[in-house]
């Protein structure tokens, strides 16, 4: 791939970038002015956190921010369905309404645990059947490439590409609700993966001359951006709401929506047969951009397990609260886990677009980069006495 032959044209191999832009700014513009209206109805509905001791923050706040998220999204891929440029994206596949459809389903579970609460069985009954509905309306991994032997590409059955649509979904939707517990948080991370994977779409898209099957991941991660985005001016520290499980569940839908319509249809046939890395890519994009979440749920799991309590069962050791008490503020925190995250997924993405060569060493610096960041207050510690 080549990142410089992306252009801003509508035909041929051409890349309708300013189209595109139009769709993230919307749905960030939507985001921004609904948030502030949803804080208020959250006010007067009684969805409001009240601070816990394994919480962070220390006042009341809105909670439901993810309503406002949903509704910059079907704004956004609405305005996609009438731009010339972007519409031929949705003769072909029903990608983006599945989004919408699912989106509302993981929504609404969300707005009922921010409101009222769901015991853990519930919540993950709901997102298996928004999964199950992206996997209905046709979101499903069907090709998987393998490198080993003589495989090659293995194509699922039905059965088969749905449980793995369903896990990697379900997967990603409670990574980021785990890592959900710090304000600006989930946003920024959820920015940071939907620009990666689009970065890594637009690069599809322009090698296969414009193809109409990759046109959901770049339009799906768009309208996320866009909504992070416009959401964060609420959410940074110090956070005036929350997105609650509403927005944390529907980032992980979407991301794995995303992923899902970039990673499981691309083909060997696209590629030369020496590009290994380029057909491996799609898996790795996915592995990076959520490594951090991921790592955090993992840990969790395994800490709540050997502890003798449900993996549910909430705790104060979260990767956020490990980096407070090395003593980072809030703010911080944030910026920390965004360098970390931004720094893994962008470098997968452009090794797809620039060469090897030129990402390792800058990937390299970043890393020492980002471990002079992450423990910066304890080396200005050891260095103050």
């Amino acid at each position: 791939m080549n990142l410089l032959a992306l252009d801003a044209g509508t035909g041929g191999a051409g890349v309708p970038l300013r189209e595109l832009a139009l769709v993230g700014l919307t749905a960030a513009g939507v985001t921004y002015l609904l948030t502030s209206l949803v804080r208020v109805f959250a006010v007067k509905a009684g969805a409001v956190a009240v601070p816990r001791e394994r919480d962070v923050h220390v006042i009341p706040t809105p909670r439901l921010g993810g309503v406002g998220m949903y509704f910059g999204v079907v704004c956004a891929i609405g305005l996609a369905a009438q731009l010339p440029a972007l519409n031929r994206g949705f003769a072909y596949t029903h990608d983006m309404l599945a989004v919408i459809t699912a989106g509302l389903v993981i929504v609404l579970v969300g707005v009922i645990d921010d409101r009222w609460g769901l015991d853990a069985l519930t919540k993950f009954v709901g997102q298996l059947t928004a999964a199950g509905v992206l996997v209905i309306m046709g979101v499903s991994w069907y090709l998987l490439y393998v490198p080993f032997g003589d495989i090659g590409t293995v194509v699922l059955d039905p059965l088969q590409a749905g449980l793995l649509t369903v896990a990697i979904t379900v997967t990603t939707i409670n990574a980021m609700n785990f890592i959900d517990g710090l304000d600006g948080l989930a946003a920024g991370l959820g920015l940071i993966a939907a620009a990666a994977i689009c970065l890594f779409s637009l690069g599809l898209l322009h090698d296969q001359g414009g193809d109409v099957s990759y046109y959901p991941p770049a339009l799906i991660t768009t309208a996320l951006a866009g909504a992070c985005l416009g959401f964060l001016p609420h959410n940074f520290s110090p956070a005036r709401i929350f997105m609650g499980d509403s927005g944390a569940m529907l980032i992980g839908l979407m991301l794995g929506a995303a992923s899902t319509s970039a990673s499981g249809r691309v083909a060997r046939s696209a590629y030369g047969p020496a590009d290994m890395f380029t057909l491996l890519s799609p898996l790795i994009l996915i592995a990076a951009v959520m490594f951090i979440p991921l790592l955090d749920m993992v840990m969790a799991v395994i800490r709540r397990t050997r502890s003798g309590v449900g993996f549910y069962t909430p705790d104060k050791m979260h990767l956020h609260h490990r980096l407070l008490e090395i003593g980072h503020t809030q703010r911080r925190v944030a910026l920390v886990i965004y360098l970390w995250v931004g720094l893994l997924a962008f470098a997968v993405a452009a090794s797809t677009l620039v060469p090897p060569a030129v990402v390792g060493p800058v990937f390299g610096v970043g890393v020492v980069l980002a471990l002079i960041a992450t423990f910066a207050p304890r080396l200005h510690r050891r260095f103050a006495r």
